[in-house]
């Protein structure tokens, strides 16, 4: 199959023929993705929510969720929890935080069970708020010196700024001179002092984060759920039987058009002839349990070949076949003797041959034979004038057409053609209220016509 592998009609056609192999293929995912699922207990996840108070930008918000998340704050979140076995880096692959509109951070917390996912998300959130405390310069012994000691020295500041002005010679002396620069230098340290006491208020401000609360406790598993994991496993198995019936398709190597076959054997085609039925899957038709499994799953028919086109009547499939009988007497010499060779698990193939044979009458002296492809063997030559090889198209690639092809060699017959057959749809039967007319006459002038004999 070249291009065809990949149209949405072939896509349709697997789907159609091979519907029961694909289920039970999709079932069989589903029971792996449920055995995967025993190999992963059910996780449960809580998030804490910490309010930041302020004015904040995008890129200090993600600076922050990183904070919370970080070794610090995992290692002393596993310090209070004390949970037996289990250390501040192994938290770390539990817990994840964002941040999300209004200057909220979500710290998310992932746990065995729904209790200790909860307390989990409630502790990190809580070591998150006063490991940033600590860092922005936000805890007690701060607040108590660094606001006070900048007020402080405003103050003082202001106080020899009135000294000095007041001593200050309004005159142009040196000293004056002096005295006003000495306040402009004052000046402008009390102008320092009172913008890092502003900045200061405000990272003040930053770091006064608050815990909106608890962490509720979830009441379902956390993703990838037993459900998932089922649904998931059925889907990968299905995707993987539809893309390995694509592939095939393909791969495959099969001659489908008559110049190839022909190619193949070495010989010419005399011509198609059709046969009614739907299109079997090559094989042995043999019993047996192997048998039967492969009849329900529809690996007994092949899928990646169209379906049968819509026959004519009765009497125009005859026509062919005493069309190639025709031809068949105009290359043979007396005695008209052929061996029609069949490949073996044909089953199209065989019953074109067993019409040919019908229509032949005897003339030419028609032998059918079935020839495996594996290692085919063609009986030795006896009265026959050579082989007439008559097989499906599709059905078998140009190394075992070759092969019977040097088959027919070795038993020293000629392959004086090549018959290919083809499955159709046979019309619906008339009723009996309106019987078919006799195709009789039609039948005995077309094959004067044709030179057949009847």
């Amino acid at each position: 199959m070249s291009e065809e592998a990949i149209r949405l009609v072939t896509i349709g056609r697997i789907f159609r023929r091979r519907w029961r192999l694909l289920a039970i293929v999709a079932v069989t995912g589903a029971l792996f993705g449920f055995g995967v699922s025993l190999l992963f207990p059910p996780k449960y996840t809580a998030s804490a929510s910490v309010l930041l108070p302020g004015q904040w930008e995008e890129r200090e918000l993600l600076t922050q969720a990183e904070i919370a998340t970080s070794s610090a704050v995992v290692d002393r979140a596993a310090a209070t929890l004390r949970w037996k076995g289990v250390s501040g880096g192994e938290l770390r692959d539990q817990v994840s935080a964002k941040a999300s509109d209004g200057n909220i951070i979500k710290i998310s917390g992932t746990a065995e069970s729904p209790r200790r996912a909860q307390q989990l998300s409630d502790r990190m959130a809580e070591q998150f708020v006063g490991f940033a405390a600590r860092i922005t310069g936000d805890d007690e012994s701060d607040a108590a010196t660094g606001p006070e000691a900048l007020r402080q020295k405003v103050t003082e500041t202001n106080r020899r700024i009135s000294n000095l002005a007041d001593a200050a010679d309004p005159g142009q002396t040196v000293e004056s001179v002096q005295a006003r620069t000495e306040l402009e230098k004052l000046r402008t340290a009390l102008q320092e002092a009172m913008k890092k006491l502003d900045e200061s208020d405000r990272a003040t401000d930053k770091a006064g984060m608050v815990v909106m609360g608890p962490a509720a406790r979830p009441t379902s598993e956390a993703p990838p759920t037993r459900t998932q994991f089922v649904a998931a496993g059925a889907l990968l198995f299905f995707l993987v039987a539809v893309i390995g019936h694509l592939a095939a398709a393909r791969s495959n190597r099969r001659l489908r058009g008559e110049a190839e076959i022909a190619s193949a054997l070495g010989s010419a085609v005399l011509g198609a002839v059709d046969v009614p039925g739907d299109r079997t899957a090559q094989g042995p038709r043999s019993g047996g349990p192997r048998a039967r499994i492969r009849q329900v799953l529809g690996l007994d028919t092949r899928w990646d070949l169209p379906a049968p086109r819509r026959s004519g009547d009765e009497a125009g499939r005859r026509i062919r076949y005493r069309r190639v009988c025709a031809r068949l007497r105009e290359k043979l010499l007396a005695p008209r003797r052929l061996l029609v060779v069949v490949p073996d698990g044909d089953e199209i193939a065989r019953r074109a041959a067993d019409q040919l044979v019908a229509e032949a009458k005897g003339d030419p002296m028609l032998r059918v034979v079935d020839v495996s492809v594996e290692r085919p063997t063609v009986p030795d030559r006896d009265t026959e004038s050579g082989a007439l090889v008559v097989l499906s198209a599709g059905s078998w690639t140009a190394g075992e057409l070759g092969g019977i092809a040097e088959a027919c060699a070795d038993g020293r017959h000629e392959v004086v053609g090549v018959v290919v057959a083809g499955a159709v749809q046979d019309r619906p039967a008339r009723s009996a209220g309106r019987p078919a007319p006799s195709a009789a006459p039609a039948l005995a002038a077309r094959g004067q016509a044709t030179g057949g004999s009847g």
